[in-house]
């Protein structure tokens, strides 16, 4: 779809996949053959060595110039790919709110949940209102948010809220939305043609790998079966399994972006 509309529209494609990033992966992170890439042009496939680790951060910053570039061209950048965050970063930026701190963290790890529902109450009375009090995580976190920066969480997050909502205005995107036994059918068949063309392969060649690169999907299970630790239909259900997880979550952050336009297919 991504090829079509780059046809259409004299465009060109910029890969938003966090793993179609790296070289050596090009089977099991289903990038786009050579074939597909020389119909129209294609920016950011491939271009990360394996022994380095890619954020959303670091996508965002190769991203942009990329883009412009495109555009400085006249031509319609087309940006496709499933890493949210990653989409969200170049579209939006990061969320103004500190990162985690070690030492705060392990002294919060040490106070009950009560006590912390207590102080995030105490600072941040909004925020508490709104926060799944009985989750650890999201207690913790907007209690550190607080303490790091010397703001209230709520207002933080409202200020970001507004920011976002006036850049989602002038952004365009869709949503490809397929049934759910249709896109179980479709990992499947993907799956199965993964390790039928060479997948095992690609893995057994890799060498030395960043921690961010061994978290893509499959590669942790065919080392497995490659150790003959599990057997290649085990193999074959945790790469499915694993991928409709995944996909789900994909679902739940897509339908949360108002700005994209969801597309039955």
């Amino acid at each position: 779809m991504a090829i079509e509309y780059a046809l259409r529209h004299d465009g060109e494609i910029v890969n938003a996949d966090a793993f179609q990033l790296y070289q050596g992966l090009e089977i099991l992170s289903a990038a786009p053959p050579a074939e597909e890439q020389a119909i129209v042009p294609h920016h950011l496939y491939g271009v990360i060595p394996s022994t380095e680790s890619a954020d959303a951060q670091r996508y965002a910053i190769m991203a942009r110039p990329v883009i412009e570039e495109i555009q400085r061209r006249g031509k319609i950048p087309v940006i496709t790919g499933g890493s949210g965050l990653y989409l969200k970063f170049l579209t939006h930026g990061a969320a103004p709110l500190p990162t985690g701190d070690a030492d705060l963290r392990k002294k919060l790890d040490e106070l009950s949940l009560e006590e912390l529902i207590l102080k995030l109450t105490e600072l941040d009375p909004v925020e508490a209102s709104r926060t799944a009090l009985a989750n650890r995580r999201f207690v913790s976190r907007a209690l550190e948010i607080c303490i790091l920066s010397g703001r209230k969480a709520s207002d933080l997050r409202d200020q970001w809220e507004e920011k976002t909502a006036e850049i989602s205005a002038g952004l365009q995107g869709i949503f490809i939305q397929r049934t759910r036994p249709d896109l179980h059918h479709r990992i499947a068949r993907r799956t199965k043609m993964m390790l039928d063309g060479g997948a095992l392969e690609e893995v057994s060649n890799l060498a030395a790998l960043s921690e961010n690169f061994e978290k893509a999907i499959g590669y942790r299970e065919i080392r497995s079966l490659l150790a003959g630790e599990i057997d290649r239909s085990t193999c074959e259900e945790l790469i499915n399994a694993a991928t409709r997880q995944y996909a789900k979550r994909q679902e739940t952050w897509f339908k949360r972006e108002k700005w994209l336009t969801t597309v039955q297919a």
